[in-house]
């Protein structure tokens, strides 16, 4: 780029000052309309964060359930008011924790889940009635949530009484992230096994939270972000609608998950760019009626790829502004970062200060105080209109070749692409990063790390071995041989399975019979994709 001119992250170019020659044929009713109304540019409820303000619900979990349960409730004390679980990478990939292949990640990045013993103890005096929950779980999401069913009907509450949300957003994981089981198409029908049982029995309850935080976090841009994600939730709703759901029985129940970066102005356009795509894809595409089909709902994790080692005090910084473009933009619920997290887990000091953050920008800064303030700004709207044009462009592209499901390399290349661009930048200085490319010092500072005790693995895999030895094995057995029925034919997978982890199956078992009727992906880079 010419010296002197510049441009957002996305490559929109931005000029010095905007003014109404920035917008020609600028309609507000249109283009805006109001807060709480087609076409949700402007938020998706009337009064935002007037009425209530966001749910603060920070990511949490390591180590073992008992542990966990600890973190948990020290946040909820602390003024948090949702969980969000984070399991470790065994539980991830539907391995029990005395696995041979899960013995090097158990609690590491996450909670360790093995079957309903763990999940008791993971929720131990939280009453579900009252606390919303959300759980980052993808391939086996389905397993996780009847755990959780099964704990809240243990504790007297209704599975229609449950709130919070599963991520259950396979397809990015094959575009970004890895932690898939099986081929496409069996983790397609777990998906829409679970919008059914979820319309049926959890009503209150998001069904999908579909993420293009993991795209961002991997190098895609904001326009790429949400485009990307709209497409696969364009699948999501296809897929729903084949397996012979109406488009308003489950679509107020999608939910979505994004990214909040440092580029204040283009995130905060991102997030109202998204919004008014998916209300006029809802309408027009799926000719959906009930208004809540039409307004994406979403929650924000601030950006965890633009978190440094070198001087992490920094972060708390980069997180408050994050956390304020996700405010500006309309959040419905928000995760800030710990400063500490580019070196470990989060201690509790960190992660207080982190919950804190969010505390100061709902009472300490005004952005509360009316909805959309950056409405009707030139610039935002110019950056809005921008954002949604380039998205428009990819969803085009991505509709050409296919749908989603099809352009899964597509989607990575253009990912890949992005981020080997913004690595040059930075290397070359053309993107500043204090304390990293710019503003150095020795050391780069040091603090204080969470340190997960080695020592849990041993512990996990003796409390399962109790649980297996305490449990009826042939009941077990036979709950078992009836989800392989069920995976051999077409009836909901969600009962049986529920059946089995009420018998004390392990999510390794149950994941273990899908494996062996649906088989285990493998990506094309790997040899062949499909079945090993």
């Amino acid at each position: 780029m010419p010296a002197g001119e510049r441009s957002t992250p996305s490559g929109i170019p931005v000029e010095p000052v905007y003014g109404p020659e920035s917008l020609p044929g600028f309609d507000p009713a249109a283009e805006l309309g109001s807060p709480g109304e087609f076409p949700y540019a402007r938020g998706v409820y009337p009064d935002m964060y007037r009425g209530r303000v966001w749910t603060m619900r920070q990511y949490a979990g390591y180590a073992s359930a008992r542990e966990s349960n600890a973190r948990y409730r020290y946040l909820l004390e602390h003024g948090q008011t949702g969980l969000s679980v984070a399991f470790d990478l065994p539980t991830q990939m539907g391995h029990d924790s005395d696995d041979p292949v899960a013995a090097a990640e158990v609690g590491k990045v996450g909670v360790a889940i093995d079957s309903l013993a763990d999940m008791r103890i993971l929720f131990d005096e939280i009453p579900l009635d009252r606390v919303s929950t959300s759980m980052t779980i993808n391939a086996p999401a389905s397993v996780l949530l009847l755990l959780y069913e099964l704990v809240g009907e243990e504790q007297g509450v209704a599975p229609e009484r449950l709130t919070g949300t599963i991520q259950n957003d396979i397809l990015k994981e094959y575009v970004a992230r890895g932690t898939y089981i099986f081929p496409p198409e069996p983790s397609m029908r777990l998906v829409t096994d679970t919008f059914a049982y979820c319309a049926e029995r959890m009503p209150r309850f998001n069904m999908i939270s579909i993420s293009g935080y993991h795209m961002a976090e991997k190098g895609a841009t904001a326009i790429q972000e949400v485009a990307f994600t709209l497409a696969d939730a364009i699948a999501y709703v296809e897929a729903g609608v084949r397996a012979g759901l109406a488009v308003d029985d489950f679509a107020p129940r999608l939910s979505f998950f994004f990214v909040a970066r440092e580029s204040l102005f283009e995130e905060v356009a991102k997030f109202r760019a998204a919004r008014r795509l998916w209300a006029q894809v809802m309408r027009e595409r799926f000719g959906a009626r009930d208004l809540r089909s039409l307004a994406l709902r979403f929650h924000t994790q601030t950006a965890g790829v633009q978190l440094t080692a070198q001087q992490p005090e920094n972060n708390i910084v980069r997180v408050a502004i994050q956390a304020l473009a996700a405010v500006l933009g309309g959040t419905q619920s928000l995760h800030c970062n710990a400063f500490d997290e580019a070196l470990a887990l989060p201690t509790e000091r960190a992660a207080k200060i982190a919950l804190r953050t969010q505390q100061i920008l709902a009472h300490e800064t005004g952005a509360t105080d009316t909805a959309d303030p950056l409405g009707g700004s030139w610039f935002v709207e110019s950056l809005t209109r921008e954002v949604e044009a380039g998205a428009r462009a990819y969803l085009g592209e991505i509709e050409r070749r296919g749908g989603a499901v099809g352009c899964i390399e597509f989607m990575q290349r253009e990912i890949e692409e992005s981020a080997y661009r913004e690595a040059q930048d930075v290397e070359a200085g053309r993107r500043v990063v204090v304390g990293l490319n710019r503003y150095l010092e020795p050391g780069g500072g040091e603090v204080e790390t969470l340190r997960v005790d080695p020592g849990v693995q041993r512990e996990q895999a003796g409390r399962l071995a109790e649980v297996r030895a305490g449990r009826d094995g042939a009941t077990v057995a036979t709950a078992l041989e009836d989800l392989r029925a069920a995976a051999k034919g077409t009836e909901n997978l969600l009962p049986p399975m529920r059946q089995a982890l009420r018998r004390m199956a392990t999510v390794g078992e149950v994941c273990g019979v899908l494996r062996e009727e649906f088989g285990a992906w493998r990506p094309a880079t790997h040899g062949r994709a499909g079945r090993p």
